[in-house]
């Protein structure tokens, strides 16, 4: 009886390990965290200061969002149209906020 010496091929292994020892794959692009703030601030007529590029400053709510543009309520009751490669800050309107918490409401 002849007895073969069968040696493991390194390569192979080393290939095989590198696979399963690859990083994580990056988090996906897309996170809607933005279609998030922008539901909410919606649904709560959340007064906010939009902050433009050119450093005007809108005061409005937000009526409805784009993919690359966002539609404006204006405090005086005119409409804008602004894109959001345009905006520089979005916050919610300090003045507003401070009205808010004063006020206790109704039956309290």
């Amino acid at each position: 009886m002849i007895r073969k010496l069968i040696k493991p091929n390194f390569k192979e292994i080393k290939q095989k390990s590198n696979q399963e020892n690859k990083r994580k794959p990056p988090p996906p692009y897309k996170t809607h965290a933005e279609n998030y703030y922008y539901i909410k601030q919606m649904n709560n007529r959340t007064q906010l200061v939009f902050e433009l590029m050119t450093g005007e400053v809108l005061k409005g709510m937000l009526d409805w969002y784009d993919e690359k543009c966002l539609k404006v309520k204006k405090l005086d009751g005119g409409t804008l149209i602004v894109f959001k490669s345009q905006i520089k800050y979005i916050y919610k309107n300090p003045d507003f906020a401070e009205a808010k918490r004063e006020d206790p409401g109704p039956g309290k």
